[in-house]
């Protein structure tokens, strides 16, 4: 969890917080998201979710086409020694990564979201949270 403000550097070098890469172990997974942002796995979440991925039936055009998107674009990474990733040209295309970006911690994963993007999602969200809660939480127990 959390939200975090970083910048990437001119090598397109980002340094996560030192609670996500203790989380994350020595490699893990990167990937394009949603929304035009980067999803980053720990190797077991990004099994888990691969697992998943492998029951879609690929007779299926929606299906082939997500596989493509979310998979072709997995790249496994690791730290350097002063805590930075490396993200590869295609992943900082794709979320149109220039300097200042937000990392936010979202459940299973973490997410890299250029900062105005973030932004405007934001603002552009927030006042539909309280009906979207009330949705998602109706049958659910908490």
């Amino acid at each position: 969890m959390g939200e975090y403000h970083h910048n990437i550097d001119d090598k397109a070098r980002l340094v996560l917080p030192s609670k996500f890469r203790y989380e994350l172990g020595d490699t893990f997974v990167i990937t394009r998201g949603l929304e035009g942002c980067l999803f980053i796995y720990s190797k077991d979440q990004w099994q888990k979710i691969v697992d998943k991925l492998n029951k879609l039936p690929f007779t299926k055009k929606d299906a082939r086409t997500f596989l493509r998107f979310f998979l072709s674009g997995a790249q496994e990474v690791s730290f350097d020694k002063q805590g930075r990733i490396a993200i590869p040209a295609p992943l900082l295309s794709y979320a149109n990564l220039k300097k200042e970006c937000v990392v936010i911690g979202v459940n299973d994963r973490l997410e890299v979201w250029q900062e105005d993007s973030f932004n405007n999602y934001f603002k552009a969200n927030e006042e539909n949270i309280s009906d979207l809660a009330e949705d998602l939480f109706d049958n659910v127990e908490v």
